[in-house]
Protein backbone atom coordinates (compact mmCIF):
# COMPACT_ATOMS: atom_id res chain seq x y z
CA UNK A 1 0.00 0.00 0.00
CA UNK A 2 1.25 3.64 -0.67
CA UNK A 3 1.47 6.81 0.75
CA UNK A 4 -1.32 8.37 -1.23
CA UNK A 5 -3.83 5.26 -0.55
CA UNK A 6 -3.28 5.39 3.19
CA UNK A 7 -4.11 8.67 3.22
CA UNK A 8 -6.77 9.07 1.04
CA UNK A 9 -8.01 6.00 3.85
CA UNK A 10 -7.50 8.32 6.67
CA UNK A 11 -9.28 11.38 5.26
CA UNK A 12 -12.05 9.02 4.09
CA UNK A 13 -12.26 8.05 7.78
CA UNK A 14 -11.27 11.54 9.33
CA UNK A 15 -14.68 12.66 7.21
CA UNK A 16 -16.65 10.19 8.36
CA UNK A 17 -16.00 10.27 12.16
CA UNK A 18 -16.49 14.44 12.04
CA UNK A 19 -19.59 13.97 10.80
CA UNK A 20 -21.02 11.76 13.55
CA UNK A 21 -19.25 13.84 16.50
CA UNK A 22 -20.90 16.84 14.69
CA UNK A 23 -23.92 14.97 15.02
CA UNK A 24 -24.20 13.46 18.25
CA UNK A 25 -22.17 16.32 20.20
CA UNK A 26 -24.82 18.89 19.15
CA UNK A 27 -28.00 16.49 18.81
CA UNK A 28 -29.20 17.63 15.38
CA UNK A 29 -28.84 16.46 12.20
CA UNK A 30 -29.79 19.93 10.48
CA UNK A 31 -27.94 20.59 7.43
CA UNK A 32 -27.04 17.54 6.89
CA UNK A 33 -28.64 15.59 3.88
CA UNK A 34 -30.09 11.85 4.99
CA UNK A 35 -30.22 11.11 0.92
CA UNK A 36 -26.00 11.39 0.85
CA UNK A 37 -25.97 9.08 3.77
CA UNK A 38 -28.13 6.79 2.60
CA UNK A 39 -26.66 6.42 -0.83
CA UNK A 40 -22.96 6.39 0.49
CA UNK A 41 -24.76 3.36 3.06
CA UNK A 42 -26.07 1.90 0.01
CA UNK A 43 -22.67 2.40 -1.68
CA UNK A 44 -20.79 0.56 1.10
CA UNK A 45 -23.06 -2.29 1.06
CA UNK A 46 -23.14 -3.46 -2.64
CA UNK A 47 -18.72 -2.85 -2.73
CA UNK A 48 -18.17 -4.91 0.29
CA UNK A 49 -19.76 -7.78 -0.06
CA UNK A 50 -16.82 -9.20 -0.93
CA UNK A 51 -15.71 -10.03 2.70
CA UNK A 52 -18.16 -12.93 2.72
CA UNK A 53 -16.38 -14.66 -0.46
CA UNK A 54 -12.39 -12.96 0.19
CA UNK A 55 -9.70 -12.13 2.85
CA UNK A 56 -6.86 -9.66 1.62
CA UNK A 57 -5.30 -8.60 4.78
CA UNK A 58 -6.74 -7.16 8.53
CA UNK A 59 -6.25 -4.00 7.73
CA UNK A 60 -8.43 -4.10 4.53
CA UNK A 61 -11.24 -6.30 6.47
CA UNK A 62 -11.25 -3.71 9.33
CA UNK A 63 -11.80 -0.74 7.07
CA UNK A 64 -14.48 -2.12 5.25
CA UNK A 65 -16.39 -2.89 8.59
CA UNK A 66 -15.99 0.40 9.74
CA UNK A 67 -17.40 2.22 6.83
CA UNK A 68 -20.23 0.27 6.69
CA UNK A 69 -20.90 0.29 10.81
CA UNK A 70 -20.41 3.82 10.33
CA UNK A 71 -22.40 4.84 7.40
CA UNK A 72 -25.45 2.83 8.80
CA UNK A 73 -24.72 4.72 12.42
CA UNK A 74 -25.08 8.01 10.74
CA UNK A 75 -28.24 7.13 8.52
CA UNK A 76 -29.79 5.79 12.40
CA UNK A 77 -28.76 9.23 13.69
CA UNK A 78 -30.49 11.34 11.33
CA UNK A 79 -33.46 9.00 10.74
CA UNK A 80 -34.32 7.41 13.91
CA UNK A 81 -32.59 9.19 17.20
CA UNK A 82 -32.39 12.68 15.91
CA UNK A 83 -35.38 12.59 13.50
CA UNK A 84 -37.23 15.74 15.07
CA UNK A 85 -34.00 17.99 13.45
CA UNK A 86 -33.86 16.40 10.02
CA UNK A 87 -34.36 19.49 7.55
CA UNK A 88 -36.08 17.24 5.03
CA UNK A 89 -37.94 19.91 3.45
CA UNK A 90 -34.41 20.98 2.00
CA UNK A 91 -33.20 17.51 1.31
CA UNK A 92 -35.30 17.00 -1.77
CA UNK A 93 -32.44 15.41 -4.19
CA UNK A 94 -34.21 13.26 -6.48
CA UNK A 95 -31.90 10.18 -5.94
CA UNK A 96 -33.78 7.83 -8.34
CA UNK A 97 -32.40 9.99 -11.10
CA UNK A 98 -28.73 8.91 -9.57
CA UNK A 99 -29.68 4.92 -8.52
CA UNK A 100 -31.75 4.25 -11.77
CA UNK A 101 -28.97 5.57 -14.65
CA UNK A 102 -26.11 4.58 -12.36
CA UNK A 103 -27.42 1.14 -11.97
CA UNK A 104 -27.90 1.01 -16.14
CA UNK A 105 -24.63 1.73 -16.87
CA UNK A 106 -23.48 -0.88 -14.66
CA UNK A 107 -25.19 -3.50 -16.27
CA UNK A 108 -23.56 -2.05 -19.12
CA UNK A 109 -19.69 -1.30 -18.52
CA UNK A 110 -18.43 -3.62 -16.01
CA UNK A 111 -15.31 -5.84 -15.49
CA UNK A 112 -17.31 -9.01 -15.62
CA UNK A 113 -21.14 -9.49 -16.18
CA UNK A 114 -20.98 -11.82 -12.61
CA UNK A 115 -23.37 -10.24 -9.65
CA UNK A 116 -20.36 -9.13 -7.19
CA UNK A 117 -18.51 -7.49 -10.00
CA UNK A 118 -22.04 -5.46 -11.34
CA UNK A 119 -22.64 -4.71 -7.45
CA UNK A 120 -18.98 -2.78 -7.49
CA UNK A 121 -19.12 -1.58 -10.48
CA UNK A 122 -22.41 -0.29 -9.63
CA UNK A 123 -20.83 1.22 -6.04
CA UNK A 124 -18.14 2.88 -7.48
CA UNK A 125 -20.62 4.80 -10.05
CA UNK A 126 -22.73 5.88 -7.11
CA UNK A 127 -20.45 7.29 -5.00
CA UNK A 128 -19.36 9.16 -7.90
CA UNK A 129 -22.57 11.39 -7.45
CA UNK A 130 -23.44 10.14 -3.59
CA UNK A 131 -22.40 13.77 -2.41
CA UNK A 132 -25.01 15.58 -4.90
CA UNK A 133 -28.08 15.78 -2.38
CA UNK A 134 -25.46 17.01 0.01
CA UNK A 135 -24.37 19.93 -2.15
CA UNK A 136 -28.15 20.81 -3.51
CA UNK A 137 -29.26 20.96 0.27
CA UNK A 138 -26.72 23.36 0.89
CA UNK A 139 -27.20 25.35 -2.45
CA UNK A 140 -30.90 25.36 -0.95
CA UNK A 141 -30.05 26.82 2.33
CA UNK A 142 -27.47 29.20 1.15
CA UNK A 143 -25.02 28.31 3.96
CA UNK A 144 -23.39 25.38 5.68
CA UNK A 145 -21.87 25.11 9.06
CA UNK A 146 -18.04 25.19 9.69
CA UNK A 147 -18.60 21.62 11.13
CA UNK A 148 -20.10 20.27 7.63
CA UNK A 149 -17.92 22.03 5.29
CA UNK A 150 -14.66 19.75 7.14
CA UNK A 151 -16.71 16.99 6.73
CA UNK A 152 -17.17 17.76 2.90
CA UNK A 153 -13.75 18.70 2.55
CA UNK A 154 -12.24 15.31 3.86
CA UNK A 155 -14.13 13.59 1.71
CA UNK A 156 -13.18 15.58 -1.03
CA UNK A 157 -9.59 15.59 -0.04
CA UNK A 158 -10.02 11.47 0.16
CA UNK A 159 -11.01 11.23 -3.62
CA UNK A 160 -8.35 13.52 -4.39
CA UNK A 161 -5.76 11.36 -3.23
CA UNK A 162 -6.96 7.82 -4.48
CA UNK A 163 -6.51 9.85 -7.78
CA UNK A 164 -2.88 10.77 -7.05
CA UNK A 165 -2.89 6.77 -5.66
CA UNK A 166 -4.15 5.76 -9.19
CA UNK A 167 -1.39 7.64 -10.90
CA UNK A 168 1.10 5.76 -8.76
CA UNK A 169 -0.22 2.36 -8.83
CA UNK A 170 -0.18 3.00 -12.70
CA UNK A 171 3.55 4.28 -13.18
CA UNK A 172 4.55 1.70 -9.90
CA UNK A 173 2.91 -1.57 -10.70
CA UNK A 174 1.40 -0.59 -14.30
CA UNK A 175 -1.88 -1.07 -12.33
CA UNK A 176 -5.19 0.92 -14.60
CA UNK A 177 -8.62 0.78 -13.71
CA UNK A 178 -10.51 2.43 -16.22
CA UNK A 179 -14.10 2.51 -14.40
CA UNK A 180 -12.46 3.45 -11.18
CA UNK A 181 -10.30 6.26 -12.15
CA UNK A 182 -13.48 7.58 -14.17
CA UNK A 183 -15.79 7.21 -11.67
CA UNK A 184 -13.09 9.16 -9.15
CA UNK A 185 -12.32 12.14 -11.84
CA UNK A 186 -16.03 13.28 -11.90
CA UNK A 187 -16.12 12.95 -8.05
CA UNK A 188 -13.38 14.98 -7.77
CA UNK A 189 -14.57 17.34 -10.28
CA UNK A 190 -17.99 17.71 -8.38
CA UNK A 191 -15.60 18.88 -5.69
CA UNK A 192 -13.65 21.34 -6.88
CA UNK A 193 -16.00 24.31 -6.84
CA UNK A 194 -16.01 23.04 -3.21
CA UNK A 195 -12.72 23.25 -2.79
CA UNK A 196 -12.30 27.18 -3.94
CA UNK A 197 -14.76 27.90 -1.42
CA UNK A 198 -13.30 26.41 1.21
CA UNK A 199 -10.26 27.54 1.19
CA UNK A 200 -10.97 31.32 0.48
CA UNK A 201 -14.28 31.53 2.77
CA UNK A 202 -13.61 28.32 5.39
CA UNK A 203 -10.18 28.90 6.05
CA UNK A 204 -10.31 32.47 6.60
CA UNK A 205 -13.09 32.53 9.08
CA UNK A 206 -16.47 33.02 6.74
CA UNK A 207 -19.26 30.61 6.50
CA UNK A 208 -19.92 28.79 3.04
CA UNK A 209 -22.24 28.95 0.86
CA UNK A 210 -22.61 27.77 -2.86
CA UNK A 211 -24.30 29.23 -5.90
CA UNK A 212 -28.03 27.92 -6.52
Amino acid sequence: MNIFRLTGDLSHLAAIIILLLKIWKSRSCAGISGKSQLLFALVFTTRYLDLFTSFISLYNTSMKLIYIACSYATVYLIYMKFKATYDGNHDTFRVEFLIVPVGGLSFLVNHDFSPLEILWTFSIYLESVAILPQLFMISKTGEAETITTHYLFFLGLYRALYLVNWIWRYYFEGFFDLIAVVAGVVQTVLYCDFFYLYVTKVLKGKKLSLPA
